[in-house]
């Protein structure tokens, strides 16, 4: 016997009576009540799995009108009840109306006793799902909330991140379609995950693709689905990326990667917002917010020879440009600090402190990899290191990408002076290196030769030179360094 609760609502004792005395033989719990005004005291005292509800409750009246009345007052108190309506012959469009403002399913009377079993059946099947659906959409937020503690933090007050962060902010409580740019490692799927948490969506999914790791074969059955039979290996029905998602947001990575010939079929579903499994005919409609992302550069991707620019249309309807971290390197120093913490508290270590021109190096370093590179340069400089103070070769930094982004004249220009004789810098005589005099050329070259033996680090140059930084960012400025 079935542990599900039925609540059956009808003003004719002698429906009830048979109702309960065929149902009671399968499920453990079956209520009657006479009065739907009892209806909503019953559903305090219990949730009912399925609710079979008469259409008609006054003498002589056939439209349904009350039955309605009900269904509405019933799903204002649980918009996830199941309810099967009970008519007469001559009510079955308002049977039909019935279903088009929520129930489930209908029964005529005098009913047959398997028909009757088969669509509580069938009810009782459409509430499991309703509560799976809730389980799933709870436990999404939990685990929403929980990485959003360890991962979901996005580092930066530089000017060109509070403009973005501004946009993310008008954007995600839209349902507009975004797209993403910007180099690896950049923190695309963070800027995903943030849209998606400030949107009217954030209780629902948010599901990640990486595009650039489904072959060709598998695109349309990994996005649409498949049913089973439809080639070789479909074992099984599949849902797909897209109809798992519905309902909440789908963040499309590496979207540049897709071929032609299957961009027009994402494009298809984008624009009729419905889609058909692989060996089906039939198409199920899809609310979801598609996020895409991509480091394909900007003029790669307006390029109809790479990427369909109707599709393109679509999926920009607001455009983020995210910046490479060389951009920014105020941000660094913040960044820097909060792996090192969170890296030291991770492998429990003591917490480490970093050089004052160590972290001058960090900033001043390209970081080809973007935040993705540094922070794997402080994990790594965590988990090796022996000291309480990070060094620079704890970072392992390659020399090639320590040069700060200051363009190096070969030439220097001096500021506009009156005096002639500063307002230029002299020309070589002709004399060779070892054998020139000349003042401005000999401090121009000492300060070069000062920061390439310092890696850049402009206190220890100056350190050096016996000059303050003040004074070595004067002379630098004056040489154009």
């Amino acid at each position: 016997m079935q542990k599900e609760k039925i609540l059956i609502v009808d003003d004719n004792p002698d429906v009830l009576i048979s109702a309960r005395y065929l149902l009671e033989r399968h499920y453990e719990t079956v209520i009657t009540c006479e009065k739907p005004e009892d209806i909503p005291t019953l559903m305090k005292k219990e949730n009912f799995d399925v609710i079979l509800l008469d259409m008609n409750f006054h003498p002589g009246e056939s439209d349904g009108k009350s039955g309605m009345l009900w269904l509405e007052k019933i799903k204002k108190m649980d918009p996830d009840a199941v309810i099967v309506m009970i008519t007469a012959h001559g009510s079955l469009n308002a049977a039909v109306e019935a279903m088009k403002l929520g129930a489930a399913d209908y029964v005529v009377k005098p009913w047959d006793n398997q028909r009757l079993l088969s669509t509580i059946s069938a009810a009782l099947k459409l509430r499991q799902s309703q509560n799976e659906a809730s389980r799933l959409r709870q436990s999404n937020r939990v685990l929403s909330e929980v990485t959003s503690q360890h991962k979901q933090t996005i580092i930066g007050n530089s000017p060109v991140m509070k403009n973005l962060l501004s946009l993310v902010g008008r954007a995600a409580p839209t349902d507009a379609n975004v797209l993403i740019l910007g180099e690896n490692g950049t923190g695309k799927e963070l800027i995903a995950r943030e849209i998606h948490r400030q949107s009217k969506r954030c209780d629902e999914v948010f599901i990640p693709v990486d595009l650039g790791s489904i072959s060709e074969t598998l695109f349309e059955s990994e996005l649409f689905g498949h049913k089973k039979g439809a080639f070789t290996d479909a074992k099984e029905d599949r849902i797909g990326y897209i109809r798992a998602a519905n309902g909440g947001s789908l963040f499309l990575d590496e979207i540049g990667n897709i071929p032609l010939h299957l961009q027009v079929k994402l494009l298809s579903v984008l624009e009729k917002r419905e889609l058909s499994q692989v060996g089906s005919r039939q198409s199920a409609p899809v609310n979801v917010r598609i996020i895409a992302a991509t480091n394909m550069p900007k003029e790669e991707l307006s390029d109809p020879k790479h990427f369909r620019q109707d599709l393109l249309f679509r999926l920009n309807t607001v455009e983020i440009n995210l910046p490479p971290l060389r951009d920014r390197p105020g941000d660094i120093e913040d960044i820097v600090k909060y792996y090192l913490s969170f890296y030291c508290t991770k492998y429990t270590k003591p917490i480490k402190q970093i050089k004052p021109e160590t972290m001058e190096q960090l900033v001043h370093y390209q970081w080809p990899g973007n935040v993705r590179a540094l922070r794997h340069a402080v994990e790594r400089a965590v988990i090796l290191s022996r000291e309480d103070y990070l060094g620079p070769e704890d970072f392992q930094l390659e020399e090639q990408h320590l040069i700060p982004a200051i363009h190096i004249s070969t030439r220097p220009v001096l500021p506009q002076d009156s005096n002639k004789e500063n307002a230029e810098m002299p020309e070589d005589s002709g004399a060779s290196p070892e054998n020139d005099l000349n003042l401005d050329r000999l401090e121009h070259k000492t300060i070069l030769e000062a920061l390439r033996r310092n890696r850049y680090v402009i206190s220890n140059a100056a350190k050096d030179l016996g000059l303050t930084r003040a004074a070595l960012y004067r002379r630098m400025e004056k040489y154009g360094i």
